[in-house]
């Protein structure tokens, strides 16, 4: 890659596109002194245009290592995310780097706020988990700028600019509603996360796919589409008791979450697991939270998920011409007590 490609955005540029001196621009990005609303407004206008960072920041990422890097994730209490930190920290270790882990409780505010603090902090790559809806506005600035960044989890639509580490959801979907099939449910309710975010358009795929190859129609009633909580999963859990009939004798959640709350309605309306509903989930816990497990599960390796984020960003921290790549990892069906044939009538 020719030098001139990887030229950075200046100040000077920001200048010229406002058409002010380059100490208004510097004003402007530090919030010192007096600047006029109108003037604030253009520089503001021409920072974004350009996906322009400042000055110093751009030479320290360009030119200087700081061995941090930052891990973003969704949901930091969720064991799932807790166990890819620790993939990460232990790959990042064995570098001598270091790992900023950040949360963003879904909202890309503060996805947006993370991103552009770390950068002010000069730090080295990021990998992050994009929010439900995002499109990848401050990924674009990312890579404008060079900065290694690994997307976690998650795909965003007509992305190809950065490695993607993910499980295969499509796949874990598949198994589990297959699963349920083979012990000759046919009524088999999808409670999951938002059709927004690509792990619960994906889940469904794989759901909608074992229905069709098993001759099944897909009846939009059996599929709720929700967000990946606890408490979201009662809500879907209680509208499918209440609302639809004939009730369905089987259930796949997108995520232990949403089982847990699935599962918490259940008990309430005295529905037992397995004699009454079958109950399936995406995900597992770790031993030590949930040392005898009950749900049928498709486990993915979040342990492992980390450690490839991370091993694949610092490749490209020693290498920026390292490849782009889609890494998939591999689900298994664990089968366990909560899943079993249908009652007979």
């Amino acid at each position: 890659m020719s030098s001139a490609s990887k030229k950075r955005t200046t100040i000077r540029d920001v200048a010229r596109r406002a058409q002010v001196a380059p100490i208004t621009v510097s004003r402007v990005v530090n919030n010192t002194g007096y600047i006029s609303p109108d003037t604030r407004q253009r520089v503001e206008a021409a920072i974004q245009e350009l996906n322009y960072i400042p000055n110093a920041l751009a030479q320290s990422l360009r030119y200087q290592k700081t061995n941090m890097v930052a891990l973003i994730v969704t949901d930091i209490t969720n064991p799932f995310w807790t166990t890819v930190a620790r993939g990460v920290e232990d790959a990042c270790n064995e570098h001598d780097v270091n790992v900023i882990v950040c949360n963003t409780d879904e909202r890309q505010n503060k996805l947006e706020n993370y991103i552009n603090l770390l950068l002010q902090r000069q730090i080295d790559g990021l990998i992050v988990v994009p929010t439900e809806g995002y499109t990848g506005s401050m990924l674009e600035n990312l890579y404008t700028n060079h900065v290694p960044s690994i997307i976690l989890d998650r795909v965003l639509p007509n992305w190809d600019k950065h490695t993607v580490v993910r499980s295969d959801s499509v796949l874990g979907g598949y198994l589990l509603t297959k699963h349920l099939l083979d012990l000759g449910h046919r009524r088999i309710m999808l409670l999951s996360g938002s059709d927004n975010v690509s792990t619960g358009v994906e889940r469904a795929e794989g759901y909608k796919r074992a229905l069709l190859e098993a001759g099944l129609p897909l009846e939009p009633e059996l599929m709720s589409f929700g967000k990946f909580t606890q408490h979201s999963g009662y809500e879907l859990a209680v509208h499918m008791l209440k609302d639809i009939h004939p009730r369905p004798t089987a259930i796949v959640t997108a995520n232990n979450f949403i089982a847990f709350g699935a599962q918490t309605a259940l008990d309430e309306y005295g529905v037992r697991i397995p004699d009454d509903i079958s109950l399936t989930t995406f995900d597992d816990l770790p031993e030590q939270i949930n040392p005898r497990p009950f749900l049928t599960s498709v486990i993915q390796n979040p342990y492992y998920m980390g450690q490839e984020a991370a091993q694949r960003l610092i490749a490209r921290l020693e290498d920026s011409d390292a490849p782009v790549e889609e890494v998939i990892v591999p689900v298994t069906l664990i089968v366990r007590r909560s899943s079993g044939p249908p009652a007979t009538a």
